[in-house]
C-alpha cells in the first residue's frame, strides 16, 4: 500500500535522517540506506514474511540510532576524533585481540609523542571492559530510540543485538548462534558487506563474509549471498539506492503530525547524547522558544514548526568531533571554524527529510545575528524572521544557564545581563523582553528549572 497524496512515508523521513547517523559514525552519506538495500535482498533470499521484512527494514535504517551515546567516551578514552575511531573500528576484526590491539595503537592519541600514545593505551587497558561498555551504551540507546518512534519490539531488539557475533564473541551480551535475533544477524552482515563493497568491490566484501562465516556471521546467511553475489544489476542499484523498491508495500508506515513530533523528539535525544555537556539542551531550547513565541502571538502552526526546529537545531553537531565539543579549554581558531560549520550540516540534513525540509532555514540560523555578525551566512535583520530571532534568544539563554566543559552554568540574572549587552544590535528586543517577562513569572521559571 503506497502512501496516499499528502501523506509522508515514514521510510522517507527515517531514510533522510539516517544521513545524520552516517555522519556520526564517520561513514559516507547514504551508508545506512545502502545497508538497507543489502539487508532486504538477504531477506528476500531467505523468504522472510512481510511482517519480519518490515521489522527488519526499519532496523536496517536505524541500526546506528544509538551511535551518539558512546561518542564522548570513545573520544576521551582514545584521545582521538570519535568519527575516525568509529569508522576505522568497523574495518577491523575487533573480536580478535591482535587486530584490536593494532587498531588501538594506531588510533590512540594521534600526533602525540610515543610516550603520550603509550600512556593513552595503558589508560584504555585500565578501563577494563572498554569495548563491551561502549557497545552496551550504543546498542541500548539505539533500541530506546526505536521504541520512542513506536516501532515494533523486533526492530528494537535487532538494533540492540547488532554487534553480537555467531560464535558468541560479540558484544554487549555475548549472545551465540540462534540466541541472536535473525534480524540482528542480517544487520551485522549487511553492514559489513556495505563497508567493504564500497571500499573494494563485491568480491572483497564476499571474501570478508566468507572468512568471518561461523565467527561473526551466521553461515546460512553467508551461503545466501551466493544467490546474488554476481548480480551486477543489484550491486549497481546499491550505488543509487531506492528505498521504495525494497520496503514491503503492504506494510508501509506513514508519518502524520504526531509521528513527526515523536521523530523530532527521538533525534533531539540522539543529538543531546553526543556530549554530556548538552544533555537536554534541545528539549529546553524548544520549551523556551515556544513559550516566547506563544507570548508574542505566533499562531499554532508557527509554534509547531518552531518546536520541531528547536528540537533539531543542533543536529549538525553530530558532525563535530567530541574532541572539540568537550574540550575543557578555549578552542583554537581552526577548531572554532569547525564548530561554525554545524548549522550548515543542520541545513543539509533537514533539507533531505520530507516533513522537516521546510524547517531547514529556521533550524540552521540560530547563530545568525541582526547586525550580520553571526554565522554561518552573516544574515542581517531583514533576512531573519521572528521565529529565527526567537530561536536565537532561546539557544543563547539555555546555553548560558547550562554547565559547559570550560565554565560553570550562569544564574538566570547573570545570563540575562550577558544577553542584554547584545540587545537590540544583535539580538531581538521583543523576543528578549518576552523572555524576561516569562522568567519573572514564578510558574514559568519553576517549570524551566525543572526540565
Amino acid at each position: 500500500m503506497a502512501a496516499r497524496a499528502g501523506e509522508i512515508a515514514l521510510s522517507d523521513v527515517i531514510g533522510g535522517l539516517s544521513y545524520a547517523l552516517d555522519i556520526t559514525e564517520g561513514e559516507p552519506p547514504g551508508h545506512a540506506v545502502r545497508v538497507c538495500l543489502i539487508g532486504m535482498r538477504l531477506a528476500r533470499e531467505l523468504r522472510l514474511d512481510a511482517a519480519a521484512r518490515s521489522d527488519l527494514f526499519y532496523a536496517l535504517l536505524l541500526k546506528d540510532a544509538g551511535c551518539s551515546a558512546n561518542s564522548a567516551r570513545m573520544a576521551a578514552i582514545f584521545a582521538a576524533d570519535d568519527h575516525v575511531a568509529k569508522r576505522t573500528a568497523k574495518r577491523i576484526d575487533w573480536a580478535r585481540p591482535f587486530p584490536a590491539f593494532v587498531w588501538a595503537l594506531r588510533i590512540a592519541a594521534p600526533g602525540g609523542s610515543a610516550r603520550a600514545r603509550l600512556r593513552q593505551l595503558l589508560a584504555v587497558r585500565d578501563e577494563g571492559e572498554v569495548t563491551r561498555s561502549l557497545m552496551q551504551a550504543r546498542c541500548d540507546r539505539g533500541a530506546e530510540i526505536a521504541r520512542m518512534l513506536g516501532l515494533p519490539p523486533r526492530t528494537a531488539e535487532a538494533i540492540r543485538a547488532l554487534d553480537e557475533h555467531w560464535d558468541g564473541a560479540g558484544h554487549p551480551r555475548g549472545l551465540r548462534g540462534e540466541q541472536i535475533p535473525l534480524e540482528a544477524r542480517i544487520l551485522c552482515l549487511a553492514q559489513t558487506l556495505e563497508i567493504f563493497h564500497a571500499a573494494r568491490g563485491v568480491e572483497a566484501a564476499y571474501g570478508v563474509a566468507r572468512r568471518r562465516s561461523g565467527g561473526w556471521f551466521d553461515p546460512a546467511l553467508v551461503d545466501a549471498l551466493d544467490a546474488f553475489r554476481r548480480d551486477d544489476r543489484f550491486w549497481a542499484s546499491v550505488a543509487e539506492p531506492d528505498l521504495a523498491a525494497v520496503e514491503p508495500a503492504d506494510r508501509m508506515l506513514t508519518a502524520d503530525a504526531e509521528r513527526l513530533d515523536r521523530i523530532a523528539d527521538a533525534f533531539a535525544a540522539v543529538v543531546d547524547a553526543k556530549s554530556p555537556w548538552t544533555f537536554r539542551h534541545s528539549d529546553r531550547t524548544s520549551v523556551i522558544a515556544t513559550s516566547i513565541a506563544a507570548e508574542l502571538g505566533c499562531d499554532s502552526a508557527t509554534i509547531a514548526d518552531l518546536r520541531r526546529a528547536a528540537r533539531l537545531h543542533d543536529i549538525g553537531k553530530l558532525a563535530i568531533s567530541n574532541r572539540i565539543l568537550d574540550k575543557p579549554a578555549r578552542l583554537s581558531d581552526a577548531e572554532f571554524v569547525k564548530v561554525k560549520e554545524h548549522p550548515v550540516f543542520t541545513h543539509r540534513i533537514l533539507e533531505r527529510v520530507p516533513g522537516f525540509r521546510d524547517l531547514a532555514p529556521l533550524a540552521s540560523t540560530h547563530h545568525e545575528r541582526l547586525d550580520g555578525g553571526g554565522y554561518p551566512h552573516g544574515l542581517t535583520a531583514g533576512e531573519l524572521t521572528l521565529p529565527m530571532r526567537v530561536l536565537a534568544i532561546a539557544d543563547v539563554y539555555e546555553a548560558l544557564t547550562s554547565e559547559r566543559p570550560y565554565r560553570p552554568a550562569r544564574g538566570s540574572d547573570e545570563a540575562l545581563a550577558v544577553i542584554r549587552e547584545d540587545v537590540p544590535r544583535r539580538l531581538d528586543p521583543d523576543a528578549f523582553g518576552t523572555l524576561v517577562a516569562l522568567l519573572r513569572d514564578p510558574a514559568t521559571a519553576n517549570a524551566q528549572r525543572s526540565r
